[in-house]
């Protein structure tokens, strides 16, 4: 955990600079609290990087082009949230590790800026060198506002053009000008990469696979013609597709390049009359090769996007005697990169939209959706047997396991299932306080010992070839305290709220998110996260545009029948526990009495088959609707899963203790 000595540093080198500004006076604050975590904290504190060497040699090429700021966002040059080992720049300048972040380095402060999901984790990875930014506190500066503070006086703030959107960075811009800073740099050559050298990790080079009809539902030849209905409607030339999840939707085709996402490096280029697929042709296989060339799909090398981008450009000019009405645009996701838009030809040849494949990898066929609820079965079964056999290791045979291990258990468990690809994301096997730690990763021979007197929080999923998994629950072997019974049992009431709502058609995720929280607010707790992502079919877990929460961007996209949504209320007390309930839900239209305004009303279908914890549940706090609701969602557990198991075994005996009826 990083000292208050080492960020007293910080704090006086910023009120030297003149930001001594009243949010970092809170800061101050929270790490007074965070040194005085308990010991068993401590002892689970990740690895911490020593990054001075490294921010040394990045600030020697800033001086050398003359760059006062530089900005390395987490993102790949696909905007991937996940991503491979060799563009992990922000986690190898920062030191760390979590999924989202953007570092700001100047030449005398660096800071990292991440959301509520990792402020306990960056306060314990981040060394000396460098300043927390607890993005959504009140009078905390965003990265964009504190890059642009940096550059008051005509300083030069700089970024890699391929890893940043054209839409932030074109605001980034507007921020520093308002400042007084100069135009937003773009710098081609990647100086965190220049600095990582020879130990920067080779591109990943997996090979490419088919996905079968059998789990797709719709070929690659119908998703193309309906793609070319929507550039059509939309007067379009083309749409140029760099998110590496709708390009392995697209063409059914996945791969292994991201840990954990079923995708590959490419980009695509759909024209009403051409498709394009950018990629190494090492990774296709002769089936490959045959099956795209069958379906109209030329192949371009991977980093021959930019300079067929310009040619593409080119052929949008209109002659003199042309008007330029006439000229259609080519389209562009909102998260494509600032480097792919210029070689577009920028803003008067490029139109910025909603990506129109996204919307429609979000609506599952009837193909997805039943490989939805099959795998999330298989996986519920998996998880029962994980359970059964944790607590008969702690319990009765008093056996002292680790996070890690425990981990690979349930991993072992898991790949036995049908199907089975991969986990679907690093497994969240945390005990006690790690369990506050809202995304965990537990590290090799650097985790706690499972604690069965105190609260154990398991987030993990899978990828099945009929669908992708994402289940938490939260356990507790020994006796629970009463306050860690009615967070647990408030959770889930706001878990089965969500479950159980109806809404019209048109609504969206921003506007249930208050469902999950209401009856933590009436407590005056809540959670630093969303309560629910879209996921994605054998794809990525986390899966735009849909999702439940706060954020302004889920207000601008309804939920749709086939929609595919986690429901995942939690409450977190640092130091001391952490507790997560996540189902997987899927949006369907439901029958009501009533039809104001003549719309549909929509629902959710759960399709998560792994009980609650009953030891955790207060049922004194429960409604009467609530438990009957819970009986039956245990006895459809019950009836869906028991057939996987031996009679007498463990795990029948854990399932049925586990959904026995209140």
């Amino acid at each position: 955990m990083q000292s208050s000595r080492s960020l007293g540093k910080v704090f006086a080198r910023t009120q030297i600079t003149g930001l001594n500004q009243p949010w970092l006076q809170k800061l101050q604050l929270a790490v007074r609290y965070n040194s005085t975590a308990t010991s068993a904290d401590q002892a689970a504190a990740m690895e911490q990087i020593n990054t001075t060497e490294r921010l040394t040699r990045l600030r020697e090429l800033m001086k050398q082009q003359k760059l006062d700021v530089y900005i390395v966002p987490s993102e790949d040059s696909h905007a991937s949230e996940y991503i491979a080992p060799c563009d992990g720049r922000r986690e190898f300048i920062s030191g760390f590790s979590g999924s989202a972040g953007c570092a700001v380095i100047t030449h005398e402060l660096a800071a990292l800026a991440t959301d509520g999901r990792y402020f306990n984790q960056a306060a314990k990875q981040l060394d000396g060198n460098w300043l927390l930014l607890k993005q959504g506190l009140q009078d905390v500066p965003t990265w964009q506002e504190w890059s642009a503070e940096q550059s008051e006086g005509g300083k030069l703030v700089s970024v890699d053009p391929t890893v940043i959107s054209a839409p932030d960075a074109r605001k980034l811009s507007e921020k520093i000008k308002k400042k007084g800073g100069q135009e937003l740099v773009a710098v081609e050559d990647n100086l965190v990469d220049i600095v990582w050298g020879n130990d920067r990790p080779a591109k990943p080079s997996e090979p490419i696979k088919i996905l079968a009809p059998q789990f797709a539902g719709k070929d690659l030849k119908k998703k193309l013609e309906d793609l070319r209905k929507e550039l059509d409607k939309k007067k379009s030339s083309g749409f140029i597709v760099s998110m590496l999840d709708e390009i392995a939707w697209l063409f059914n085709m996945r791969g292994n390049d991201i840990p954990y996402n079923p995708v590959f490096f490419s980009y695509a280029a759909i024209t009403p009359t051409t498709a394009t697929l950018y990629v190494n042709s090492a990774k296709l296989s002769s089936e490959c090769k045959t099956y795209l060339t069958d379906n109209g799909v030329s192949m371009r090398p991977y980093h021959k996007i930019f300079e067929d981008s310009e040619v593409l450009c080119k052929s949008l000019d209109t002659p003199d005697n042309e008007p330029e009405a006439k000229i259609k645009k080519f389209l562009v996701s909102t998260k494509t990169s600032w480097a792919l838009k210029r070689a577009l030809g920028g803003e008067t040849k490029v139109e910025e939209v909603r990506s129109p494949i996204g919307d429609a990898k979000a609506v599952k066929n009837d193909t997805e959706l039943e490989g939805m609820r099959a795998c999330h079965v298989r996986d519920g079964a998996a998880l029962t047997e994980y359970f059964a056999w944790l607590e008969d290791q702690l319990i009765v045979q008093n056996v002292q396991l680790d996070e890690v291990t425990a981990a690979d258990k349930l991993e072992a468990i898991r790949s036995k299932q049908k199907h089975f690809v991969g986990l679907s994301f690093d497994t969240i096997s945390s005990t006690g306080a790690n369990a506050a730690v809202i995304h965990y990763k537990p590290e090799r021979g650097n985790c706690s010992i499972i604690d069965p007197k105190a609260i154990y929080l398991c987030d993990s999923g899978a990828q099945y070839l009929d669908g992708t998994t994402d289940t938490t629950r939260t356990l507790h072997f020994g006796e629970p305290s009463a306050f860690e019974k009615k967070a647990y049992t408030l959770v889930l009431k706001g878990n089965i709220a969500l479950d159980v709502a109806v809404f019209p058609k048109g609504t969206s995720g921003f506007a249930l998110d208050t469902l999950a929280r209401q009856f933590l607010w009436e407590e005056g707790l809540d959670y630093r996260h969303g309560t629910g992502h879209g996921v994605g079919s054998y794809l990525n877990v986390h899966e735009g545009p849909i999702g439940i929460g706060t954020r302004i961007q889920y207000s601008e996209v309804p939920l749709s029948p086939g929609n595919v949504i986690s429901n995942e209320p939690g409450y977190y007390e640092d130091g001391n526990f952490g507790i997560r309930i996540e189902n997987i839900i899927m949006v369907k239209e439901v029958e009501t009495n009533q039809k104001f305004g003549d719309k549909p009303y929509l629902g959710f279908e759960h399709v998560t088959m792994t009980p609650y914890c009953r030891k955790l549940i207060d049922e004194s706090l429960l409604t009467r609707k609530e438990k009957h609701w819970l009986n039956e969602y245990h006895a459809d557990i019950h009836a869906k899963t028991k057939d996987y198991f031996e009679p007498g075994s463990l795990a029948i005996k854990w399932l049925e203790r586990e959904t026995e009826p209140l």
